[in-house]
């Protein structure tokens, strides 16, 4: 199924859906879409291009928190969330604040207070700075993906794979892209953390190679933008269901098959046909997402969010979509 398929615009998506060309969560699907990275404008020195730490207000020349924190800010090139780190100052992500608020809002978060909560693929922590602010006992931020990328480097590869006119080869095995030795993609949540004061704990993990009994149980695990980058993602919901002990909030990109919605099915991408991204290597219709957890050991589904079902029919689709699975 991987030839001649559409993606769903924002408009099509209708309520309780996300815009489509960005993932919701952090890593490994924050990278999102190819189309997305081409947006990321760079000015001539090969920055960052559009408006500076803060937005749109003026520069408060009486606040010297506010100037050290757009200096800091400004350090970090590649910002994919944006985060209000206090005194105005909202750092310039790919992701709106407006887009965000969005997303997090088409999740249907459960309760936090008092819960612990596993940010898997946390990249620069716009959802697990959230959980503390709604008052979880405990944030565990766990990424390895997106803080291993070097998204400058990024950037050149993909522009050197369109010239070429070759397929990008998945990221991790890019030497000049993928730096786990120095993390560079972590510094953006670094910052945040220490401007926010937060108790955030990061924790820098492979979460398809790392022992679940290391990572331990949380009450409520957000699996937000991850699976459908994940080479086996049915063994990934099997961890994902062993590090959950109440709920797993997991966003996905989704096929949509009119015609076919009640067969699971599981559309797999093996180049880059889905965005032109090489890290997206699947995407189920919501039936198949839904059989998967429960095969993978969760009680109960619940769908949240889906695309539309009217649609032609035989055709195509890709959208987004957001479970609660229940353990």
């Amino acid at each position: 199924m991987t030839g001649g398929t559409r993606n769903l615009s924002s408009e099509r998506l209708g309520s309780g859906s996300f815009p489509r060309q960005v993932a919701a969560g952090g890593s490994p699907g924050a990278l999102g879409s190819a189309a997305v990275l081409r947006r990321w404008g760079r000015a001539a020195d090969g920055r960052q291009a559009g408006p500076p730490a803060g937005g749109q207000a003026a520069h408060d020349t009486d606040d010297p928190r506010r100037a050290e924190l757009e200096a800091a800010a400004a350090t970090v090139a590649d910002w994919f969330h944006s985060l209000d780190l206090g005194h105005g100052v909202v750092t310039p992500g790919v992701k709106s604040a407006e887009l965000l608020a969005t997303e997090l809002a088409s999740l249907r978060l459960p309760d936090l207070r008092g819960r612990t909560v596993l940010d898997i693929g946390a990249w620069d922590g716009f959802y697990s700075f959230e959980a503390e602010r709604r008052g979880a006992a405990r944030v565990v931020a766990l990424d390895h993906y997106a803080w291993s990328l070097d998204l400058a480097a990024v950037h050149g590869y993909n522009e050197r794979c369109r010239a070429e006119g070759v397929p990008p080869a998945p990221w991790e095995t890019v030497p000049d892209v993928w730096r786990p030795d120095a993390l560079p993609g972590r510094r953006g949540f670094d910052l945040a953390r220490a401007a926010l004061g937060s108790a955030v704990e990061p924790v820098v993990a492979d979460f398809m190679a790392t022992d679940p009994a290391d990572i331990g149980q949380f009450d409520v695990s957000l699996f937000l933008g991850v699976l459908y980058h994940l080479m086996d993602p049915f063994d990934a919901l099997r961890r994902l269901r062993r590090v959950t002990r109440e709920v797993a909030v997991i966003e996905t990109a989704v096929l949509v098959l009119v015609g076919l919605a009640d067969r699971p099915l599981w559309d797999f991408f093996p180049e880059d046909q889905l965005n032109g991204d090489p890290s997206n290597w699947w995407a189920p219709n919501v039936a198949g997402l839904v059989g998967a957890c429960r095969a993978a050991g969760f009680s109960s589904v619940e769908v949240i969010a889906q695309p539309p079902d009217d649609l032609p029919p035989w055709q195509v689709f890709h959208g987004r979509a957001v479970v609660h699975a229940h353990c």
